[in-house]
């Protein structure tokens, strides 16, 4: 084994470096018909100008640009022939900047999980995962890199597999990371106490987690890790949770709170620490400003105003039959509808008999689609056992990354068979973020090409321009970031969406209601009935939390000041706040779209009783 880096990381602390994926992409260099491996041969200045500013922020391990260089990957996207060269050029490109950088540097050989090779896929078993990461292991090692780095596996069995084909190829240092959804388990299952009892054992020299979440979760699985772990624990968290915004992929955590959170990884006792996905240069660069105040492997005992734009004004059009919401919107009634999210299993009867409660103190309930890219029961089916046993409308949600414009098309026809007749468009959360990271985003159309098909639909006119048997009679809403830092482009995308045909707007969790004024000063009055986000904070760690880690929120100092003054009774605290910020917009909006935290229910009760 290299003596050097097998030495240097039980010597305390060690900072590696952060994103490579979102830097290339942030610079310029993505393309839609090759892998960002491939920049490896067409644009090492590129990849060499990254490992270069990591090692300036203080990075003393840099990982190649080769997550995705394996044989089948490659070959699928019709450069398998380069796989030998662009793996080789990767570790070139590392050792070049090593060597202009005059720091000691040691360079990890990245490998990714082999794409669609389990079973589950119907393409091969886990010997070929073994074989796939033997051939790049095998490379990578003979063109000279320090380490092999195991990256984002989603499973404890298909990591072993990996681990045994390196071995028959190299004898280099092995650091293997899993990756764990929010539920804290791989995609394939396994826990955190699963992983520490396979790997304890095992031929690697450190192992730990990366990517899917943000670094609250991951600082959770450190804690459980740390207790039993035989060998020093890497955590790599991305910045929070992605979404896209203007058509790029933006994460929510700033450098600062990486920072912060850092620290915490110290105090339980990681000992290499960066970051995944959404993390820069600047992120590393705090995190070794933090590594410098810390003692290596100290273990914590302790839990822890432009001109108005102009709108355009639609006539309300006359939905026959139109359905309960719609009528209430009319009406002119406050409307209270509350998020419901799907269970992963096929048992609804637990969350049903939690809705009951609470059923008549709402109007509807907003069904999500796969949230966070999650394997959970359709929304179409939650939404449609509601509507049947509760005899409550629900909002089905439609997220447009998942489906393509035929399934669309279907999916569609199927909620308005099924009485799921108001329909909220959004773009929904990158698949590959989520349960499967082999998955594919589609995105055949954007929500505003979603309000103009479903307006066809209702006028018996199906994507095509073909006629249809029977129209529907959908009701359209879409959504309005109020928390937008671009307003002049939040209010193009809302004109697109009106000129497009929709019928109402939802927005995210606002927390000072000088952003609602500020909207509906600029439009002279909300054009459509608007449901307010409502989310009510739980503790300051929740606070935090959502304003780091989640894009689109934004949480002022003086909501976290009195959530921190409440203490124990931050909880009720944060059920004053909702209630007052309701109380400020009432006037202004339609309604509101109550989040429940952590699947409280019942919490819109307490929310909602407002003298």
């Amino acid at each position: 084994m290299n003596s050097s880096f097998s030495e240097r990381v039980f010597q305390g602390v060690l900072i590696s470096d952060g994103a490579m994926g979102t830097q290339l992409h942030s610079r310029g260099g993505y393309n839609p018909n090759h892998s960002l491996d491939f920049l490896n041969i067409t644009n090492p200045n590129l990849v060499k100008a990254i490992h270069l500013d990591y090692i300036s922020a203080g990075a003393e391990m840099i990982t190649t640009n080769t997550y995705r260089a394996n044989a089948p990957m490659l070959t699928s996207l019709g450069v398998g022939e380069q796989f030998n060269k662009i793996n080789a050029a990767a570790v070139k490109i590392a050792q070049e900047a090593r060597s202009l950088s005059g720091q000691q540097v040691w360079i990890a050989g990245s490998i990714g999980p082999p794409g669609k090779q389990t079973d589950l896929f119907g393409a091969s078993s886990l010997s070929n995962i073994a074989n796939t990461v033997q051939d790049q292991a095998d490379v990578l090692a003979n063109n000279g890199v320090d380490l092999i780095l195991l990256e984002t596996f989603p499973s404890v069995a298909d990591l072993t597999e990996a681990v045994s084909g390196i071995r028959k190829v190299t004898d280099l240092p092995i650091v293997a990371q899993l990756t764990f959804m929010d539920d804290k388990q791989t995609p394939g299952g396994d826990t955190a106490l699963d992983v520490v009892a396979a790997l304890n054992e095992s031929d690697v020299i450190a192992y730990g987690a990366n990517c899917s979440v943000g670094p609250s979760l991951l600082i959770e699985i450190l804690e459980t890790m740390i207790s039993t772990a035989k060998v020093p624990l890497i955590i790599q968290p991305n910045a929070g949770f992605g979404s896209y915004q203007f058509g790029r992929l933006v994460y929510g955590s700033s450098p600062s709170y990486m920072a912060e959170m850092t620290s915490r990884m110290l105090e339980i006792g990681g000992t290499i620490v960066g970051g995944c996905c959404g993390t820069t240069p600047e992120h590393t660069a705090q995190i070794r400003d933090i590594v410098h105040f810390h003692k290596p492997g100290k273990k914590s005992t302790s839990k822890k105003a432009a001109p108005k734009t102009e709108m355009t004004n639609r006539k309300q059009k006359q939905i026959l039959e139109p359905t309960a919401l719609a009528q209430s919107f009319k009406k002119g009634q406050f409307v209270v509808t509350l998020e419901v999210t799907p269970p992963r299993g096929f048992d609804f009867t637990p969350t049903l008999n939690k809705l009951r409660s609470v059923s008549n103190s709402v109007h509807a309930f907003n069904v999500t689609d796969s949230p966070r890219a999650q394997g959970r029961m359709s929304a179409l089916a939650a939404a449609s056992i509601i509507q049947a046993r509760l005899g409550k409308e629900t909002i089905l949600h439609l997220a447009l990354r998942h489906r393509n414009l035929l399934a669309l098309h279907g999916e569609l026809l199927g909620a308005h068979a099924l009485g799921a007749r108001n329909i909220f468009t959004v773009m929904g959360d990158a698949p590959n973020s989520g349960d499967y990271p082999q998955a594919t985003a589609i995105s055949d159309v954007t929500p505003s090409g979603l309000i103009k098909i479903l307006n066809g639909f209702n006028d018996g006119v199906d994507a095509s321009g073909r006629p249809m048997e029977q129209a529907t009679k959908f009701l359209i809403g879409c959504a309005l970031d109020l928390n937008s830092n671009n307003m002049e482009t939040e209010l193009r995308n809302l004109d697109r969406k009106i000129n497009a045909g929709a019928d109402f707007l939802m927005s995210q969790p606002v927390y000072d209601p000088e952003k609602v004024e500020r909207f509906r000063q600029r439009l002279g009055g909300f054009p459509l009935p608007l449901l307010l986000g409502v989310l009510p904070l739980r503790n300051t760690r929740h606070a935090h939390f959502l304003d780091n880690e989640v894009p689109g929120i934004t949480i002022p100092d003086q909501i976290i000041n009195r959530l921190e003054k409440a203490e124990e009774n931050a909880s009720e605290e944060g059920y004053i706040i909702s209630q007052e910020i309701i109380k400020n917009v009432r006037k202004s909006i339609a309604g509101v779209y109550f989040i429940p935290a952590f699947g409280q229910y019942d919490s819109v009760n307490s929310v909602m009783n407002i003298d």
